[in-house]
């Protein structure tokens, strides 16, 4: 299965990728890329919704750890959405869910967006 990838800005500095299929040893490296791209365009901070994601492995979850240590060099924030039980699952088994902030829907982190942006 392929990975599609689409992303919306949300803000100069906020910008949302939305995946869709598999994410694993072939289809990662574009993942990394897209989520380099975003921060060479002045993302600071990067939602990545995976809630049409069927699968996730290893090396995913590699690339997701890898661009939050580079986002926070830049004082920025890797935030994941999964409301997907079998790929939230993973996250929990490997305590990523305690370093990476997981919402439970787009909707979710785009309140506290913008309930920020209005104070």
């Amino acid at each position: 299965m392929d990975l599609k990838m689409e992303v919306k800005k949300i803000s100069d500095s906020i910008s949302l990728l939305s995946l869709t299929g598999e994410v694993d040893v072939y289809t990662a490296p574009q993942l990394k890329k897209q989520i380099n791209s975003l921060i060479t365009e002045g993302a600071k901070n990067v939602i990545v919704n995976l809630e049409a994601v069927e699968y996730l492995d290893s090396t995913a979850l590699g690339v997701l750890i890898g661009r939050l240590k580079k986002l926070r060099e830049v004082d920025g924030s890797l935030d994941i959405v999964c409301g997907n039980g079998r790929v939230k699952r993973i996250f929990e088994i490997t305590g990523l869910d305690k370093v990476l902030t997981i919402w439970p829907s787009e909707d979710a982190i785009l309140e506290k967006i913008n309930s920020k942006e209005s104070v």
